[in-house]
């Protein structure tokens, strides 16, 4: 699908098909068909027999996906990996596969069918659809809810260390990862700046698990129970907060910032890595988040003046913004 066709009817056409690819793609993962191309080209007679689905199905499938470069089709039929479709296998080192998983499931899908009705009220239709706010319906849903966080945390995997290493943490001795999750950026930070000692402070469920001890960091980094919603650990010298405020509405962001403000010492910082969304008609990654968060979240992408206004509810001042290799920029606030 080429969204930059000269031609702007068919710009229009491939826009609206654009849940195809998507569906797709979906469906490539699920069955697996790149972990079974790793050793070389194959019919769709041939994956067909293997995976238990209908061949001309199949075929057709990834007749398409080749079309845009995912998977390439020879001359006598047979399939095989590009570049693109490498991201596909479960054991590749930049593997995508629970990401494009996470992405396709239900949760976003069915909020996305109702987004016309979303513009005009200015609600989620989440909690109509599932029964429960999008956090309460994985945690409830274990299914769901594990295809979310292997999703989030492959997705974190990409991200993580030219983030870490985007900001120097050199003065710091003591940082808390907020809402951390897994545990896989505090493990970067850590990695870049070997003088920190690490909190990863999150929920009971999340901290089952948390990856520090696999990543040899156990005697560097503790593991906090807790609710950021009510209160964090004290007296770091710095709060990480990744994709955290994007899923929350201005009021409960504010909350949270405020409970960061207070534990943290008069030198404290507190970075708040998210995407900032640029002005005017420039392509960026931040303004595509944030339908989705519009979708099914009470939550948002904010632009630095957005963010400087959330700070100075809480008793903060924005000091820099610090953009990284990947989507997401550091926003970095100081007490007012």
């Amino acid at each position: 699908m080429n969204t930059l066709t000269v031609n702007p009817t068919q710009r229009i056409v491939d826009l609206s098909f654009g849940f195809i690819y998507s569906a797709a793609l979906c469906a490539a993962a699920e069955l697996g068909v790149a972990d079974l191309l790793e050793q070389g080209p194959r019919s769709a007679a041939s994956l067909a027999e293997e995976l238990g689905t209908d061949s001309q199905s199949l075929y057709r499938l990834l007749r398409l996906l080749a079309s845009v470069e995912v998977f390439s089709e020879d001359d006598s039929g047979r399939f095989s990996l590009t570049p693109a479709a490498q991201h596909l296998r479960t054991n590749a080192p930049d593997s995508l596969r629970s990401a494009v998983l996470m992405l396709t499931q239900r949760t976003f899908w069915a909020p996305a069918g109702e987004l016309s009705e979303t513009v005009r009220t200015g609600k989620d239709p989440f909690d109509r659809i599932f029964g429960a706010p999008f956090f309460d319906y994985l945690e409830r849903d274990a299914k769901e809810g594990a295809r979310f966080h292997r999703g989030m945390s492959c997705l974190s995997d990409l991200e993580n260390g030219p983030i870490a290493r985007s900001y120097d943490f050199t003065a710091m001795q003591r940082v808390v990862d907020v809402g951390g999750g897994h545990g896989g950026f505090i493990i970067e930070v850590l990695k870049a700046a070997p003088q920190v000692r690490g909190v990863l402070y999150d929920r009971r469920h999340v901290l089952a698990e948390a990856r520090i001890a696999q990543a040899g960091l156990a005697d560097r980094c503790e593991l906090a129970e807790g609710d950021f919603f009510e209160s964090v650990p004290a007296g770091a010298d710095a709060y990480l907060l990744k994709r955290i405020l994007h899923d929350w509405s201005d009021e409960v962001c504010v909350r949270i910032l405020r409970n960061c403000r207070k534990a943290m010492p008069e030198h404290g910082r507190i970075l708040v890595v998210d995407a900032v969304v640029p002005p005017g008609n420039t392509p960026h990654g931040g303004k595509v988040l944030d339908v989705l968060m519009m979708m099914s979240l009470p939550g948002r992408e904010r632009t630095e003046e957005e963010f400087r206004k959330l700070f100075a509810e809480a008793g903060l001042r924005l000091t820099r913004v610090i953009h990284t290799p990947a989507a997401l920029s550091i926003t970095e606030a100081v007490a007012a």
